[in-house]
């Protein structure tokens, strides 16, 4: 989209800011203008031209915005969830690396009103459901 006296349109008004502002938003980011971009922005291209840069979240502020998203999801904080919903929201947050943060399992124990070591029981418990519908089993070669 050019303007009449074919100046490039601000990037607020770029087809890509409009395509990826809801992607951005979802995950916390936020649209910054080239100048304001940082090293450790993502810069991103239209037709090889630079139009704008993503600001990440920072990790431990995913965890809060996906827990927050879960409980929007579930009508209710997710410490009112009866078990076996924790179990599957613990299963989903697992797939999504939720456990890789620091202090991951404290955060979302918090949040569910469990202790960590339910967390731990819940990802095992998950990992064991997995391998057994795979056919798989739990041990290692050689524990005959």
């Amino acid at each position: 989209m050019t303007r009449p006296d074919d100046t490039p349109p601000p990037a607020t008004e770029h087809p890509l800011t409009r395509a990826v502002t809801p992607l951005v938003d979802a995950m916390g980011g936020e649209i910054v203008g080239l100048a304001q971009a940082g090293a450790d922005d993502v810069v991103l291209a239209w037709e090889g031209e630079e139009v704008l840069a993503v600001r990440l979240p920072l990790l431990s502020e995913s965890l809060d915005r996906i827990l927050a998203s879960l409980e929007r999801t579930h009508g209710k904080p997710l410490s009112e969830l009866d078990r076996k919903t924790k179990q599957q929201v613990v299963r989903n947050l697992e797939a999504r690396g939720a456990f890789s943060v620091r202090h991951g399992v404290e955060t979302v124990a918090g949040a569910l009103g469990v202790s960590r070591f339910t967390v731990y029981n819940y990802i095992n418990y998950a990992n064991e459901r997995r391998a057994r519908a795979r056919g798989g089993d739990e041990r290692s070669p050689g524990d005959d």
